[in-house]
């Protein structure tokens, strides 16, 4: 899926640099998304610093995170890993030309538990 997205672009893209992280998880540690993403935010920068960017590129975890910031806030190096997560959501769609769902798919998806947080962040990541 990420054929050309490459661990520069992602860097140059999100303006963050992974190498500050020191693994603590505080950022995962405050994710009220953690149980729905396969990769959690600490993860994600560790991946993206060892270059496994088709990995996350083909996760769903890129359409989980609901972009509220919270690892940002947290994190004591400002290694800001929703940046990251933006980044490669990003890349990959400019690479398929197109985005991961339309906005009449969203409806469907809400239900009574579901947060505001994430239909607000839906509608950040899809174009109209």
């Amino acid at each position: 899926m990420s054929g050309n997205i490459c661990t520069e672009d992602i860097l140059r893209i999100s303006g963050v640099n992974p190498r500050k992280c020191m693994q603590c998880g505080k950022c995962s540690g405050t994710c009220p998304n953690f149980d729905e993403m396969e990769y959690h935010p600490h993860q994600f920068v560790s991946m993206v610093r060892k270059g496994q960017i088709d990995k996350l590129a083909a996760s769903k975890s890129i359409y989980k995170c609901l972009s509220c910031f919270a690892c940002v806030e947290r994190c004591p190096r400002n290694v800001e890993p929703a940046k990251l997560i933006e980044a490669v959501r990003l890349a990959v769609i400019r690479q398929q030309g197109m985005d991961y769902m339309r906005p009449d798919d969203i409806p469907a998806l809400l239900d009574d538990k579901l947060p505001q947080q994430a239909i607000v962040s839906a509608m950040r990541k899809y174009r109209k």
